[in-house]
């Protein structure tokens, strides 16, 4: 079956590239890795403006996440030219309205919310030879609060502060505690320097795999997608329709991304299903529903929206949805002609495939903590200013959706686009790092340009947040739908 699977590392010369060079670049780059012809990067195609001194990192965020969502963009104007046969329209992009979409900014009725819970972050302990004693621990949600707080034989709970939390760590190294964790299924990080991370076999495995892969699932299926989005529409993905199974982050980026342009996006949760802060920015453009797959009644209910669906987006881990049918072959079987997407922490070999992961655990895991510590001169760690890895990979999800719509239009069949949070940073990290100023030691704060946000009446409430960052000239912009809570929305379409 034909695939897109060849890739090359993007040089350390990115580094020192005059920046919007950088990023058509790589923008190339991934449009000769998902396939599309040429006319994607035609002279004129792609305007590019701002930077991102905003954000200051060794790092090439203003690089990455850029060229995502400049390929995305440009995704979207191929398919509008496909469907309306019109001219191409010229895609837009601000890097520093890129970074501050990035920066998951949003008020809800004039208040930020804090999006980490009191326990999420860095902690000192003990650490094997040669390894930064250093653990992150991820406890968003209450149950993996309380599984850390269990193994480490604490009152599980919110009254537990980081300083118990702190104190249990000294009698435990940062790589045993990371072993015990993923073995409980739970979400911590040892820190790791870049050398030791490419020495460790997943790093490796993941290493094998392309940064954006865009597989045929079946090829017997005609070039035209049935049930295909109406000729006539104005958006470029108007019509088309969305299953968003996603939650944290970088899939309802995805998804969202898709809703800018103009697509029907059902996001379904499971009752009971926790979520964080950030719902009400990610519901932005999606319709939101609430359904028991493990149920009869919901499967039976999955299955007819899975018929009438275009796209199906996902980020549990790799085999978590074996059982329910809905793993990508299945999918393919049940609705020939879906475009089926998987995001994971990890990717899908080696022997961290299974683990769960978050962008704050993957950039300790890879070095990127340890080598932006060193840069700005810091005896830690240190934070990239952005959760770089899940944006970034949210729109190279979008992006790789879109190009195999516009491949399947041509080839027929269903397709599986993957992407991985720990081959993102990979991608990151060979793009090099820059020399920082003192001055960039503090990191932004305050909320981005008002040219960047918008305002709108949510179910949630008065939400204020960065609209998307990728602009087609000419063509209207806005959300579908404003967001709305869980179950807000019935499962239908």
């Amino acid at each position: 079956m034909p695939t897109t699977n060849n890739h090359s590392p993007t040089s350390h010369h990115l580094a020192q590239q005059p920046l919007h060079a950088a990023i058509q670049a790589s923008v190339h780059m991934l449009r000769q890795q998902a396939g599309l012809p040429a006319q994607a990067l035609e002279q004129g195609a792609l305007a590019l403006s701002g930077d991102g001194a905003a954000y200051p990192s060794s790092f090439c965020l203003d690089v990455a996440a850029p060229a995502a969502v400049a390929a995305s963009g440009l995704a979207s104007a191929l398919l509008y030219q496909r469907r309306q046969q019109r001219a191409m329209p010229q895609v837009q992009v601000d890097v520093g309205h890129v970074l501050a979409e990035c920066s998951g900014y949003f008020t809800l009725d004039g208040e930020q919310p804090n999006l980490w819970a009191p326990i999420s972050g860095l902690y000192a302990c003990g650490a094997d030879v040669g390894e930064p004693g250093w653990l992150r621990i991820h406890a968003n949600f209450d149950h993996h609060r309380d599984g850390v707080l269990r193994l480490l034989g604490l009152p599980t709970g919110a009254a537990t502060t980081r300083q118990q939390v702190a104190d249990a760590l000294q009698g435990w190294t940062a790589q045993a505690a990371e072993e015990r964790a993923a073995a409980l299924g739970l979400v911590v990080a040892a820190a790791r320097s870049p050398e030791a991370w490419q020495a460790h076999p997943q790093s490796a495995a993941v290493a094998a795999q392309p940064l954006l892969s865009i597989t045929q699932l079946d090829s017997d299926q005609p070039a035209a997608p049935r049930d295909g989005p109406a000729p006539a529409q104005h958006r470029p993905l108007a019509g088309l329709r969305v299953l968003d199974l996603t939650r944290i982050l970088a899939g309802p980026v995805a998804a969202r991304s898709l809703a800018a342009q103009g697509a029907d996006v059902l996001m379904l949760n499971g009752p009971g299903l926790p979520n964080i802060e950030a719902i009400a920015d990610m519901s932005r453009g999606k319709r939101s529903a609430l359904l028991d797959l493990k149920t009869p009644a919901g499967q039976q209910k999955m299955a007819a929206l899975l018929d009438q669906a275009h796209v199906l987006l996902q980020g549990y881990r790799p085999g978590a949805l074996d059982a329910l049918g809905l793993d990508p072959q299945s999918a393919a079987r049940q609705r020939p002609g879906i475009v089926y997407a998987s995001l994971s922490a990890y990717g899908r070999s080696g022997p961290w495939a299974d683990r769960r992961g978050f962008d704050s655990l993957v950039q300790t895991v890879c070095g990127i903590n340890w080598a932006e510590g060193q840069a700005f001169g810091s005896a830690g760690l240190r934070a990239l200013p952005l959760q770089i890895l899940d944006y970034s990979a949210g729109f190279l999800l979008a992006f790789g959706i879109q190009a195999a719509l516009y491949r399947q239009a041509k080839q027929g069949g269903s397709w599986h686009v993957q992407v991985s949070l720990a081959r993102v940073a990979q991608w990151l990290q060979s793009m090099g790092q820059r020399p920082v100023a003192a001055a960039a030691a503090t990191a932004p704060s305050g909320a981005p340009p008002d040219a960047y946000l918008e305002e709108m009446d949510t179910g949630f409430g008065r939400l204020r947040a960065v609209r998307h960052s990728a602009v087609l000239q000419g063509l209207p912009g806005g959300w579908p739908h404003a967001g709305q809570p869980p179950g807000g929305d019935p499962p239908r379409w």
